[in-house]
């Protein structure tokens, strides 16, 4: 090989070297999202309701849902942030099912509603992610518990069918990080069987609870995320 061939190879090595590190950088997020990291859980939705055999149809209400309610194991609270890593969009999201609470309904109107959950046992598919979660981003240590309570009644009008869904507006107060705030949201109600379940997102910006800039590292998290929730009541005991 010629000096002059040698000198070719090297400046073309050398004029590679930062494409391969742009391929590495933008490509391996890439290949890692979209190809190696599972999906991010979908959203929660209420489940379908099965009457006489036939999915998804209604039945006639049956009982009174006067009284007590409390929340059912296995009720769900999740986070749900948009994050960017090295230019590629992706979602996390952390759940828990340490959630507890209960209802009272008086007639056809929710008068009193409040549930917590346990921030303290939510994760996601990062361990990292959570190490951030539970330390500087949600101090769980200090602030164990993400809460909301409802301020307002909620007139239902008339007792729901099984199976029937029905929107709703709720008004409360959610507790976070030790901030509490006013929020208003849709929550869709359905009766399942003996249960009443109950579905809604709950928007949040970070600034209103003193949550500290979620971003970490290579991930960039904007300033809202969102707040979903999937709970059950069952008849108090």
């Amino acid at each position: 090989m010629s000096f002059s061939s040698a000198m070719k190879n090297k400046k073309t090595w050398f004029i590679g070297i930062p494409v391969i590190l742009v391929l590495l950088v933008v490509g391996g997020p890439f290949v890692y999202i979209n190809f190696i990291k599972d999906d991010p859980p979908p959203r929660l939705e209420l489940s379908t309701v099965t009457t006489g055999g036939n999915t998804s149809s209604t039945a006639p209400a049956e009982a009174s849902i006067d009284g007590e309610w409390t929340v059912k194991a296995g009720s769900k609270v999740q986070y749900r942030v948009d994050e960017i890593l090295f230019g590629q969009s992706t979602e996390g999201v952390g759940a828990t099912t340490a959630v507890t609470g209960d209802m009272t309904i008086a007639g056809t109107s929710v008068d009193a509603a409040e549930f917590t959950a346990d921030l303290t046992q939510v994760t996601s598919d990062e361990d990292n992610r959570d190490r951030q979660f539970q330390g500087r981003i949600m101090d769980t240590a200090n602030f164990p518990n993400a809460t909301f309570r409802l301020t307002a009644p909620i007139d239902l009008g008339t007792v729901p069918d099984v199976g029937e869904q029905v929107t709703l507006k709720a008004s409360g107060d959610l507790t976070l990080r030790g901030q509490t705030k006013p929020v208003t949201f849709d929550v869709v109600a359905q009766r399942n069987g003996a249960d009443i379940e109950t579905n809604g997102t709950i928007p949040i910006v970070f600034d209103e609870y003193a949550i500290p800039e979620p971003s970490f590292g290579p991930a960039q998290v904007g300033d809202t995320g969102d707040l979903e929730f999937l709970i059950t009541f069952e008849p108090a005991a």
